[in-house]
């Protein structure tokens, strides 16, 4: 075995989450407490600033700067991080999900619009999940979850804290299944738990 060879296989494996999870956090951050404060919370949290054309950014980097956010700021996080998350929806609807298979969805009863939207997100976990293992727990109610979820390992927590996440979900669903739906966290891992679940309840129907 070559020098080469050694040094490769020693190399850790780089995780890594869509740089949604950062982008747009960043006007959210910038609205909130005025022009440059998404510069210096990336510089406080020593993340650097993703360009707006970034590839998949290490997870380290998105639990970072949400950490940073839930610690500076845990008035205000909870709103700041699901401002982020709804953003991050948009963004996914507006340029990962084809306008053909939205109006597909759309235009399937809701149970099994919802079980097809269900499993795309799955087949893309990778992309918000990162080194965490997303599955979908049950069809009726809808409910996923990310076993080992990377943006909130390490931390400490009485409540849910995966406010983005739950944005994300909520943006998707709300767009293409249900108009009126609430995504609800109900275990965390922050919380000691071994995986964060999530719950999605449409009201009225």
């Amino acid at each position: 075995m070559t020098a080469h060879s050694q040094r490769i296989e020693s190399d850790p494996v780089v995780h890594r989450i869509g740089p949604n999870a950062i982008l747009q956090l960043i006007p959210v951050l910038d609205a909130a407490f005025g022009p440059g404060a998404a510069d210096r919370a990336l510089a406080a949290a020593g993340v650097p600033r993703p360009g707006p054309d970034s590839g998949m950014l290490p997870e380290t980097q998105v639990r970072t700067l949400h950490r940073w956010v839930r610690e500076t700021h845990p008035q205000e996080a909870p709103r700041l991080l699901r401002e982020a998350g709804l953003a991050t929806g948009d963004y996914i609807l507006a340029n990962r999900i084809p306008a053909l298979a939205q109006k597909v969805i759309r235009a399937l009863p809701a149970f099994l619009g919802a079980r097809v939207l269900a499993s795309a997100i799955a087949k893309h976990s990778w992309t918000f999940a990162g080194s965490g293992h997303f599955r979908i727990v049950s069809k009726r109610p809808l409910s996923f979850e990310i076993a080992r979820n990377p943006v909130v390992a390490g931390e400490s927590s009485d409540i849910p804290m995966c406010h983005w996440h739950a944005a994300v979900f909520e943006r998707l669903f709300s767009r293409l299944v249900w108009p009126d739906v609430a995504v609800r966290e109900t275990d965390c891992c922050a919380m000691g738990a071994s995986a964060c679940r999530f719950e999605l309840l449409p009201r009225g129907n």
